[in-house]
Order: C-alpha cells, then structure tokens, then sequence
C-alpha cells in the first residue's frame, strides 16, 4: 500500500470532520436552539410573539412590554462595573514574581491593542441572554504592511452568535473545555466575498440550528468551518551535560532555530549523555468548506485549543450538556403578561360611552347628525316618531343603551400574580430604588448583597472562562514572544504603558552567573482571577476609605502618606503628572516597592547624592578660603611696605652717589668721573629684588581675585543652604575674628612701613646736609657733613 497523498489525507480529515460535527450539533441541537430563542426573545422587536402563538393572534393587536431585556440589561451592566482580570501566579508561590508581573502587564496589553472588551462583552451578554457565548485568541503579525517585520502578537476575537456556531467534542465533559480533543466554529461569509476570496463555487457548511421566523430579510451567507484538532506529537529531547555536571535538555526545534548551538555546546566542553522520546501536544487547524479543505494552517501556537467558552448557567442531564441563561425561566411569564395586556388593549378600545339603539325608521334622514355628533358635540339630536298600528305618529325613544365592556375578575388577578412571578424569577431590582436617604447603612448593603447574589453566578462562570483564557495566552505567549531583546508595550496596574524587553542577558548580582530576565519561554504559572468592581469604581471606593482613615489619625506622617495614596488613586484629567510626584514621594518614604526602573533610578539618585560634596563642608573650606585670602592679602600689603621702603634706600643711595660724583666732576673737571662698583652692584640687587617682590605682589594679587570669585560662589552656596542657617552663623563669628586679627596684621605692617619711611626720609635729610670730601693721595677716603 502506498504513502496517503496530502489530497488524500486532507478528504479524508474533511470526510471524518464532516460526519463529527453532524453528530454534535444532532445531539446539541434542541439546547442550542433554545439558546438561540432565548436570545432573540429579549432582543428583537417582536420575538416574543414569534412560533405558535402568533397563529392564534393572527389580525388581533400584539403589545410588547420586554420587561426580560430590562434585567439582562441590569446584570450586563454589573458585569462591566466588575471587570474580571488575570493574575498570574508562581507554582511555588515565591520564585519569578517579577516574571509573573511581566505576563500581567504583557497581557493587559494584549488585550488593550486588541479590544479584548468587545469579544469579552459579546461573549457575556450572549452567555446571559442566552445560555452559551464564547471568545477567540489567535496570533497575528504586529505588522502586517512591514514584509521585515516577523514579530507576532496575541490578538482576542470575538465569536458572535456562538450557540449556534461554536460546537466541542461530546466527551468533553469540563466546563473550560480543556479536556476537548477538537472544535468546530462557524464563520459566515457573504457569497460574493467568499468567490472573491477563494474562486470556487461556494458550497456551505452543514449547519441547520437557525430561526428566522420574525425576519422578513436575511443575507445570503455561506458558512465554513474552522476546525481545530489536538495531535500528539513525538519529539527527540537530548540531554548535555556540562563540565560543572549541570544537565540541561534541548528539544530539535532548539537545533533548528539555531544551527551553532550543538557546536558551541561541544566547544564548551559539554557532552550529550542521553536521548529521550516525548509526546507533545499541538493543535492543528483547519479551514472547510461543505466539500473539502480549503487551507490547511498547520500547528498553531501553543498547545490549546484557543477557543474559549463562557457558560450563563451549565448542567450535564442524561449525558448531554444543557445550558440556559437569565432569559429562559421567564419567558411564560412574559408571554402572559403580553397577553393579557394585549386584552385589555382590546377591551379599552372599545367606546366608554352608553349609545342608543334606534329603529332604522327613527333615524331615516338623520344618519350623519348622529354619525358627526361624536366630533361637532352637537346640543342637540333629532329623531322620527313612529307610525303606530292605527297609522298615527307616536313619538318614542331609544329601545336600549349599549354597555361598556367589563375586566373580568379573573385577569385582574392573573395581571397582580403575573407581575410577581416575574419579579422573583428576574430578581426584584426595583427594591434598590425604594431606599431612602435616611436608610442605615446596613440596610443599603443588604439589599445591595442581595441583588449581588442574583448576578453573582454569571459573573462566577465568567470567570472561570478568564482562567482559561488566561492558561491558553501563556501557552501561546511562550512561543511567540520568544525574540531575545525584543521591546514590548505592557500595561501597569495603574493604567500606565511602559516598555519590557523580553529575554534580556543580565548578571545576577549575588552569583555572578549569567542569566535571562523576562524570558517568557520559561514561564509556567497559575492562573487566578480577581471579580471585583473595575478599576474607576476601586479608586473610587479607595479614595473614600481613605479619606475617612484621615479623620481618624493625628500622626503628621501618617496624613501624609494617607494623602498622598488618595492623590495617587484619583481620577481625572491632567493629573498622571501630579501622581507620579506622590509615587515618588511614597518610594522614598519606604511604602510602595519600586519596579525595575524605578529602583534603577533611585541608585543612581543615590549615587549622585553621595558623589555631591557635603555643603557643610564646603562651607567650612569656603571660609578657611576666605581668611587664607585675607590672610595673602596682609602678606601682600606689608611686602608692598618693604619693597617701597627698600625702594626709598635705593634712591637714597642713588642720591649719595650721585653727590659724590659731583664733587669729583668739581674738583678734577677734565677727569672721569669715578665708578663706585660696590655701590653700583648693591643698586642692580636691590632692583632685582624689588623686581621679585613685585612679581610676588601681581601673583598675589592673581590669587586674591580668585579667592574673591570662589567666595562669591560659595556666598551663593551659603545663602541657598537654609538648613545650615545655625553653623553658618557660628562660623561667621569665627571669621571676624580672623577678620579682626588679619586688621590687626594689616595695621601692624602699615606702622611698620610708616616707620621705615620716617628713618628713610631722616636719612635723606641727613644726606641732604653739605658735605666735605676728604682725599688723602688724589683718593676720596669719606665724606664729611658740615654741623
């Protein structure tokens, strides 16, 4: 026998899956198409009258008052005022939190590009409505006009009309559906799409659970089913242990995604130690029309059927799955109340009035006056007399009076109990309306609870479907987002975007080994769920209970951080900005846990802080700076003095000199005048060494400028640091005191020059006086003054 060809194989998976899904939907059928009656009973105009009733009511008025769609409208609306979410737990209850907050935000995300809210609504409404809803997830390119771009992402879809498109396999007894082996959704699609889709003469999926009875138009459509299949597929694991005798296991698929990996793991001194043979399971999807296969998609991400059902109310009965929603129950009583008010619609349309029967012959010329007399109230009627037997006239009245028609007894009290039935089938609603502003609070929340207690079990079922719905988008998200240091959006708690790398190397800083953070891959979680109020509504509540906490405290710290959380939870306009300053401040005074970024960004804060040098120190140098500088500027002042007074001895030896050599130049004119060298070279040094005390001078000056510019800078320092008010003045009274004694310093040299200049002005008086030279052998021996 040869290989089976693919045409084959795929006529004979059509052939199988056709003969499956007639035996189910065979078997669902009459619960479906109550489902379907359900659904349209309370949402189509006119629905209630629809099957053998209307026969009966044939050319007689049908009133129509829904009260059904009222309370499924109630409870729909508390579904959306208590959103259910996602939370994904560690198995252990401890290790990868950090991991399972990253799947919280990725999914939130999800659902937020995608509009998870429709498919979930949808699926609800037709959950309570009719009994059975359902949802989709599938995986789609982040984007599709970018042929580069191979990145995916996990979509939610809605499945409309899913009682009576949405088929499991009979042996699927749980209620999440996780133990069906396959699955059958219809898909509709108009006749002229579906040739311009697949050029072929449509031929449509079998499906015969429909009711149309009400609708005077319907589309032409044809329907395909997609058809999703588990398979157990084998697989080869292969074991490689490491030098350190670690063990790590690697599938084919890892050998294929990456050729070098067997390679580096021989290079590394690693060695395969085992072979092992696994059975994993895939789905596998297809596409059909009613005569073959039109696509085959292959295996699908994850190892879940992704169709996720939601139950209103669910049994299994002779084993056969049943399920009903809020509709059902009370449809009779519906019926009868539109009935009966059909009734008495039809007996208040007959006339009030009591009017008079006539002979034809007493109103013979009179038709129209007693026709128009309802509409022009004429003040008065006419009637003929009537002949009598002897042929004379006798005047006579009306024969009789007509009678308004009667409410039997028997409706009035039907119409009372009617109205009762459907209050306790439906749940009162009306009595949250009957409280009253001065109603305890213990009241309102009873009554509250018990209105509660009537939605709770649609919301309870709903959320078992979001447990599922989350176990299938982790076993998807663990082969889709697998890119290492691929940038994701994720979706905070609070409502805030930020962004996650996915699969990024980092070094644990207690090991020093080399690991992985935010690798999806290896996340295996549980999944709860959280039924509560939605998020406006907690904040809401949250920002009350607080406010309330504050009237009760009279710790300053406390009110703050009190404070602070009800800014952080309220909503509005504009005020993201305004929430993250009070995050900021609740971090810092240690009541919030910082994520990643943020605790990056308080190290290095804190970094900073530690690198800035202590301003009280700075201070300090500032000042010792400032009388260092006073200090120099003494120094400078009294090497000013001496260099001026060296300079007025210079001169004074100048003068001397200059006297000498005019004495010479008097008494031998024809000779030379004498060099004095000793005199001379004392001059050059003293010269030198006012050339060096002036350069040390300008240098200080230099210096003292500086010292100026760094104390205008720390002035400024000083003047912005209000904390350190108290030692700033303790340390201004220190520096006066070196202040005062650098005056001191300053007077002391200054009395100092004024006295080398007092000596040397003596010293050129004295100079200054005439002078005698005495010569002994044509040489000058002294110089003699005159008294």
């Amino acid at each position: 026998m040869g290989r089976e060809t693919k045409e084959a194989r795929l006529q004979r998976i059509h052939s199988d899956a056709i003969a499956e899904f007639d035996t189910i939907q065979s078997t669902m059928k009459d619960e479906r198409q109550q489902c379907l009656e359900d659904r349209r009973f309370y949402s189509i105009a006119g629905a209630q009258w629809e099957g053998n009733l209307s026969e009966q009511y044939a050319n007689r008025p049908r009133f129509e008052v829904n009260k059904v769609a009222l309370s499924v409208m109630r409870i729909i609306s508390e579904y959306r005022n208590n959103r259910v979410t996602v939370d994904f737990i560690p198995k252990d209850g401890s290790t990868n939190v950090k991991l399972a907050d990253t799947c919280d935000e990725l999914y939130r995300a999800d659902e937020q590009d995608s509009q998870a809210d429709e498919a979930y609504d949808n699926a609800f409404e037709e959950a309570v409505g009719g009994g059975f809803g359902a949802w989709r997830l599938s995986n789609q390119y982040e984007d599709e006009g970018d042929p580069e771009n191979e990145k995916q992402r996990i979509v939610f879809q809605p499945i409309f009309d899913a009682d009576t498109s949405v088929f499991f396999d009979l042996n699927a007894k749980r209620q999440d559906k996780k133990d069906a082996e396959c699955c059958f959704v219809l898909i509709s699609m108009t006749r002229a799409a579906y040739m311009a889709t697949f050029n072929d003469d449509p031929a449509s999926w079998p499906k015969t659970i429909q009711f149309v009875q009400f609708d005077w138009v319907t589309p032409d459509v044809v329907y395909l089913a997609e058809y999703y299949e588990k398979e157990q597929v084998s697989e080869t694991l292969r074991i490689f242990r490491s030098l350190d005798g670690e063990e790590t296991k690697y599938t084919e698929a890892d050998f294929e995604d990456d050729p070098d990996l067997e390679q580096m793991l021989l290079s590394t001194g690693s060695v395969e130690v085992r072979q092992r043979k696994i059975k994993r399971q895939r789905v596998h999807k297809y596409l059909m029309n009613g005569q073959r296969v039109l696509e085959d998609y292959g295996l699908i991400a994850g190892s879940e059927i992704p169709i996720i059902p939601v139950y209103g109310k669910r049994w299994f009965i002779d084993n056969i799955e049943r399920c009903q929603g809020h509709v059902r129950l009370a449809k009779d009583a519906q019926r009868l109340k539109n009935m009966q008010l059909t009734k008495l619609g039809e007996i208040s349309a007959y006339s009030t009035v009591q009017k008079p029967i006539f002979t034809p012959e007493q109103v013979a010329g009179h038709e129209v006056l007693w026709a128009e007399d309802n509409v022009k109230r004429y003040p008065y009627l006419l009637v003929n007399p009537v002949t009598n037997a002897d042929g004379g006239e006798q005047p006579m009245g009306a024969l009789d009076y007509t009678r308004a028609p009667e409410i039997p007894p028997a409706m009035a009290a039907l119409l009372q109990i009617t109205e009762t039935d459907m209050q306790e089938i439906l749940g009162n609603q009306q009595q949250a309306e009957i409280m009253q502003p001065n109603m305890s609070g213990k009241a309102v929340e009873l009554i509250q609870n018990k209105l509660d207690m009537q939605t709770f079990i649609y919301l309870s079922n709903f959320a078992k479907a979001v447990k599922r719905c989350g176990e299938v988008w982790l076993s998807m998200a663990r082969e889709i987002y697998v890119e290492p240091n691929r940038k994701m959006k994720a979706i905070q708690t609070t409502g805030e975007p930020r962004t996650v790398e996915l699969a990024r190397p980092m070094v644990n800083k207690e090991t020093g080994a080399i690991e992985t953070d935010n690798d999806i891959a290896d996340a295996k979680f549980d999944v709860a769920v959280d039924v509560g109020p939605s998020t406006t509504s907690r904040r809401a509540s949250v920002v009350r209970a607080i406010t309330g906490m504050m009237q009760i405290t009279q710790d300053p710290e406390t009110i703050q951080i009190l404070g602070s959380m009800a800014m952080m939870n309220m909503e509005g306009e504009g005020l993201s900005e305004m929430q993250q300053y009070f995050r900021k401040k609740l971090l810092k005074l240690g009541v919030l846990e910082p994520n990643e970024e943020e605790a990056a960004a308080m190290a290095e804060e804190l970094q900073a802080m530690q690198d800035q040098p202590d301003p009280q120190k700075e201070l300090s140098d500032a000042l010792a700076m400032e009388a260092k500088a006073k200090a120099s500027l003494a120094m400078a002042n009294s090497e000013k003095s001496l260099a001026q007074a060296e300079e007025s001895r210079a001169n004074t030896i100048v003068k001397l000199t200059g006297i000498g050599m005019d004495e010479d130049a008097a008494a031998s004119p024809s000779a030379p005048p004498p060099r004095d060298e000793k005199a001379e070279l004392e001059l050059e040094a003293m010269r030198l060494e006012n050339r060096m005390r002036k350069n040390k001078v300008d240098a200080t000056d230099t210096q003292i400028e500086q010292l100026k510019a760094e104390r205008m800078t720390n002035d400024t320092m000083v003047q912005a640091s209000q904390a350190m008010q108290q030692a700033v003045i303790g340390l201004s009274e220190s520096v006066s005191v070196i202040g005062n004694a650098v005056g001191q310093m300053s007077e002391a040299v200054g009395q100092f020059a004024a006295v080398s200049s007092d000596n040397t002005d003596k010293a050129i008086a004295a100079l200054s006086k005439p002078k005698r030279v005495v010569r002994e052998k044509g040489r000058i021996t002294k110089i003699e003054t005159d008294t």
